[in-house]
């Protein structure tokens, strides 16, 4: 088969199922054996081992009808790669998601998914997941930007000019982040933790869908009207004009998308100049980030198992002010299962539900914790985890509190455990059937 550009390689072997082969770059030798060189060349920087499998998603098709060739351009694990195919009776449309295997220097074609609403889930989980800024440092950048002047004399940020408009919706957005003293104990700490869960975005379309009034202080559509109110101090109030815009991401979220939760240590806030477009950018981000926890919620969801269907799990980030008035983060995994119980009498079955919560937290003093609880009926069993040696020592110390305070409450504490490190982590990997998880 030939190149675009119009020059031979080497001969490949030609896949059961279809070969695509990656397309040779402009300006690159004509030589057979230099082509082959860059299709390595471009394979091994998508970090994809020989007979490794990927999903991809066909970004744009170029059809060549006299011969039946098709030049593609792919978008896979974040980069996007133009690539030469002849793949027969395979039909492939821009927006397909389809699995690829390495075998050599080209890739097979192994399938297309059916469009599905599970096989939809999963092309916009992937095209969302190399673009996730984290939240706390978005936040913690957005209060930078309301640095007065006299202070930023004193620092390395220079605010760009925003509008009045901007700034108070700015403000707004800050101000309805919870501080650590309402989270822990203060006032009615328990409606403070249930408006906490319901203010995280993850809910933002489906209550406006339901037409209920949109909360003011509910993250997404909190971020969203910022991103409104910059648009339109730069003359511009199309949400057309973000989409053109590449999102600023954050590495650890690039490198591990879909490890959750995580007590992702804050780094070091460093404040830097941001101009209006950039911080559009990075409010980008932001909304993906939410988007991708929605999209993994609603994943998780629909997975089906040899046991049955899968519980009802929602995955969210929790962001809160500590007592220095700086942005972190929790990250709160949380799974409703429905089981059969025993009969009590013949003919008599009744399901029994089952609340797993698993909880991640990256706290000032005591640094990493990490929880796992299960309640079921009545019976409640925890774990904890601790990543150092000292704040494991004083949960331990507090376990006997713990216990009493839980069984004062009608609980029967089955299990309460704490342990040094943190507990081997669910990691979802994006296939081509869907999302599997492995432990």
């Amino acid at each position: 088969m030939k190149l675009p550009n119009g020059t031979v390689p080497s001969p490949p072997q030609q896949p059961a199922s279809g070969g695509i082969f990656p397309s040779r770059p402009q300006g690159s030798p004509a030589q057979g054996a230099n082509v082959q060189v860059s299709a390595q060349v471009q394979l091994d920087q998508l970090q994809l081992a020989n007979q490794a499998s990927a999903l991809a998603r066909v970004s744009e098709v170029v059809r060549q009808s006299q011969d039946k060739v098709e030049q593609l351009v792919l978008e896979i694990r974040g980069r996007t790669l133009s690539v030469n195919s002849a793949i027969g009776e395979t039909q492939l449309q821009a927006g397909d998601l389809v699995k690829v295997m390495r075998a050599g220097n080209e890739l097979q074609l192994l399938g297309k998914l059916a469009p599905t609403p599970q096989a939809q889930l999963a092309s916009a989980l992937a095209q969302r997941l190399p673009w996730q800024h984290r939240l706390d440092t978005g936040l913690n950048q957005l209060m930078a930007v309301l640095t007065p002047a006299a202070e930023q004399a004193t620092a390395l940020v220079k605010s760009p000019e925003l509008t009045p408009a901007a700034q108070q919706a700015i403000a707004k957005l800050l101000a309805g982040l919870p501080t650590q003293g309402n989270l822990a104990g203060g006032g009615d700490a328990t409606a403070g933790i249930k408006q906490w869960l319901a203010e995280s975005g993850l809910f933002a379309e489906t209550r406006l869908a339901r037409g209920g009034d949109p909360l003011q202080s509910d993250l997404k559509l909190a971020l969203g009207r910022v991103v409104a109110s910059l648009l339109a101090s730069q003359g511009d109030d199309s949400l057309a004009q973000l989409n053109r815009l590449t999102p600023l991401t954050s590495p650890e979220l690039v490198q591990a998308p879909l490890q959750f939760p995580t007590a992702q240590q804050t780094p070091a806030q460093k404040a830097e100049m941001m101009s209006v477009g950039q911080t559009l950018r990075m409010l980008a981000g932001m909304l993906n980030r939410i988007s991708v926890n929605q999209l993994h919620s609603q994943t998780l969801s629909s997975r089906a198992s040899a046991d049955g269907a899968a519980p009802a799990t929602w995955v969210m980030e929790l962001p809160w002010l500590n007592t220095e008035a700086e942005p972190r983060l929790a990250q709160l995994r949380l799974e409703h299962y429905e089981q059969e119980a025993g009969a009590e009498r013949a003919g008599a079955r009744k399901r029994v539900a089952e609340w797993r919560l698993t909880l991640a937290i990256d706290l000032d003093e005591m640094g990493p914790l990490y929880f796992e609880v299960a309640l079921r009926q009545h019976q409640l069993s925890a774990q904890v985890w601790a990543e150092r040696q000292s704040t494991l020592d004083r949960v331990t110390s507090e376990l006997g509190h713990l216990r009493q305070g839980l069984n004062e409450l009608g609980l029967e504490v089955v299990d309460l455990e704490c342990h040094k490190g943190q507990p081997e982590a669910a990691r979802t990997q994006l296939e081509h059937r869907l999302v599997d998880i492995k432990a």
